[in-house]
């Protein structure tokens, strides 16, 4: 018995494996605290039997919320002598080029708690200055009168030699002050050069790894002792509870890398692999072109921190179905990105809400039912939500439909910008993808973002709603290593890595064994960072034959030119090692009539006055269904709104395809 748990801004969703069948629940997140509504959903979905849990795999906003909110634990910073400053110095990047007095976000660590000792080592790793030891311990005095909860450690070309590092991690140990865990050495969490991204991102693991530890070490022990924890990691892959003791960090940007996952496992399984994903929820959206593969990245910045870990390429916003919409000073109306969140939530959920949201738009527009809203569990107070717009539609000096509409129509804007960040500025034609829709309002405001974009169709899967929590079930462990070359590319240094390969290899198969994979589970790719001599930034290749002229052309697809007679340097070589996991089959059903008849269960009108909607159980409609727009097809997890002019069909997976009919 596996679950997938997915706590998300609004609800916690929930997908049980068991047997070849899948089973989703959907409840309220509890954002005093998160794992409460999990707890209560799992105790759901087993009947009150926890101890026939098999393994939890759990997406976690733990990390981003304490960084966003600048919420995580009290820490300090120790670098080599003279370079203490260097998370306020930063790269000297200006957030708005021609402000006279820019606004810089203040650093993670204040400035009296950034420490330097006498230490240095050269390039090669060699020691020029010894780490000196009695300077180290009157720091360590000062560190301990600010009752730390974790230390951060990065010193100069420690990724090369980590052996002061390592020094003062035992050093805090004799002494008593903190345990092992609650030292992040920058050559375990990023043993790659350039100084400032290794200490931002060594110092976001001290910052989030005591929260962490602590909410993961409380599910666990609320857990039988026989339920393995899985928890996502921002790269698509999950780790163990143990393993986030040393990993904290990557669970940073975990929150919407296991829906892009988990859409793209059912796109391909329904025959398309270039799609563009739309995940929106109840308090952002979040978008990510898959061409062919997910798309990683080696970076990304999180509150304007350089957060150098693997993870998705997501780009995310403000636009959900809690967004607020308001009125502006110059009498436009704005959706998000602030939202009502669970607690209150939009007025329709009747929970003392006051402001208008998405949600409120959607329901006056007919598109959430009060019958079917949350499987009928939750009852809509639509006659709230029609006294707030009224008052907002004579703001605007328009009719309540009109000013619903428009409502939808700003937040489809926004969308659309996030779409084309990730499709046309990056030189992808968003007519040439699908348009994977999930998430709670995902599956709403599908074809009117497709109509915007021209794109030719958009795929609606079985359980859009708790997508995220069905792509943990599809996870696998996945570990990642990585080692600094810097050197000129050379016959004489291929061989050197091929020999250090091996070493890499067996560390990895080593950490997974550790979490319990098997043997013949264990899958290896492994990887060159290269770049032309000069050049600032490097592209991830596979280490494989002809690594140079693989290098060539990866660059001149990226940047449509190759500089073949300029010298290459290799940087880092990386080592991903996945264990492939139990995952839940998918097994297509013959497909039948094109009548949706036994899924009909009426039409209706809509409160704002808008045209008469058709509505559709989706249990009941079978593979080879069609169904004509305008139309509503309810689940418990989500509601499709398929547009005037489109045609749903199901597929024999099950998955809802919309096109222009």
């Amino acid at each position: 018995m596996h679950v997938g748990v997915d706590i998300g801004g609004t609800f916690t969703d929930l997908v049980l494996s068991q047997d070849g069948q899948l089973i989703v629940h959907k409840l309220l997140s509890t954002p005093h605290n998160p794992a409460e509504a999990m707890l209560a959903g799992l105790a759901t979905l087993t009947a009150d039997k926890l101890n026939q849990l098999t393994q939890v795999a759990h997406g976690s906003t733990v990390a981003t919320n304490a960084i966003l909110e600048r919420k995580g634990a009290r820490i300090a910073l120790l670098t080599s002598q003279g370079f203490k400053d260097v998370l306020a110095i930063g790269r000297q990047n200006r957030p708005d080029l021609y402000a006279l007095q820019p606004k810089l976000p203040p650093p993670l660590i204040p400035p009296d708690a950034c420490f330097d000792v006498p230490e240095r080592l050269d390039h090669r790793g060699d020691v020029l200055v010894p780490l000196d030891m009695q300077a180290l311990d009157t720091v360590l005095d000062q560190i301990a009168q600010l009752n730390v909860d974790a230390v951060a450690v990065c010193f100069l070309y420690s990724y090369i030699n980590p052996d002061h590092e390592q020094m003062v991690r035992q050093r805090i140990i004799e002494r008593g002050l903190l345990a092992d865990w609650q030292v992040a050495l920058s050559s375990d969490v990023l043993p790659e050069f350039r100084e400032y991204e290794r200490a931002s991102t060594v110092a976001l693991e001290a910052y989030v790894r005591p929260l962490m530890v602590r909410y993961v070490d409380d599910l666990v022990n609320r857990l039988p002792d026989t339920t393995k924890l899985h928890v996502m990691k921002s790269d698509g892959g999950v780790m163990s509870a143990d393993q986030v003791r040393q990993g904290a960090v990557n669970t940073a940007l975990s929150g919407p890398a296991a829906g892009v996952l988990g859409a793209f496992h059912l796109a391909k399984l329904s025959g398309y692999d270039q799609i563009i994903t739309l995940d929106m929820g109840g308090t952002s959206t979040d978008v990510a072109l898959c061409a062919g593969k997910l798309p990683l990245s080696p970076e990304r910045t999180i509150d304007d921190l350089p957060l150098r870990v693997r993870v998705l390429d997501i780009e995310t916003i403000g636009a959900g179905g809690g967004s607020i919409a308001r009125v502006d000073a110059g009498g436009a109306l704005r959706v998000g990105p602030e939202s009502a969140g669970a607690d209150p939530g939009p007025i329709v959920y009747g929970r003392g809400g006051q402001q208008v949201t998405v949600s409120d738009a959607n329901a006056l527009l007919g598109r959430l039912d009060n019958d079917h809203f949350l499987g009928g569990r939750m009852s809509l107070d639509l006659d709230a939500a029609l006294g707030a717009f009224s008052e907002l539609a004579s703001q605007l000096n328009m009719g309540i439909g009109e000013t619903a509409q428009g409502v939808i129509d700003v937040a489809n804007v926004n969308i659309d910008r996030a779409v084309r960040r990730v499709s046309v500025a990056r030189g992808h034609d968003p007519r040439q993808f699908t348009l994977v829709a999930f998430g709670g309002a995902g599956p709403l405001h599908a074809c009117e973002v497709a109509d915007r974009l021209q794109m030719p169709r958009v795929l609606i899967p079985r359980y859009p709603g708790v997508l995220c929590a069905l792509g943990l079930l599809v996870a696998d462990i996945v570990v990642d290593i990585s080692r600094p070359v810097l050197a000129r590319a050379s016959r004489t240094l291929i061989a050197r890595l091929r020999a250090l390969q091996a070493e890499m290899l067996a560390e990895g198969r080593e950490m997974l064994l550790q979490q319990g994979v098997r043997e013949e589970a264990i899958q290896f790719m492994m990887q060159l960072d290269m770049r032309y001599q000069g050049q600032a930034h490097e592209l991830t290749i596979p280490f494989g034959k002809q690594v140079l002229q693989t290098f060539h052309q990866a660059h001149e697809q990226a940047y449509g030119h190759a500089l073949h007679d300029r010298p290459v340097e290799i940087v880092n070589m990386r080592l991903q090692v996945v264990g492939i996991t139990d995952q839940p089959d998918f097994n297509p059903r013959p497909l039948g009539d094109s009548s949706p008849e036994p899924a009909y269960i009426g039409s209706k009108s809509t409160p704002a006055g808008q045209s008469d909607l058709a509505m559709y159980q989706r249990e009941k409609l079978h593979p080879g269904a069609q169904i004509d727009g305008p139309a509503l097809i309810f689940q418990l997890d989500s509601t499709t709104f398929v547009a005037e002019g489109w045609r749903a069909t199901v597929d024999a997976y099950e998955a809802i395809t919309l096109e222009r009919g």
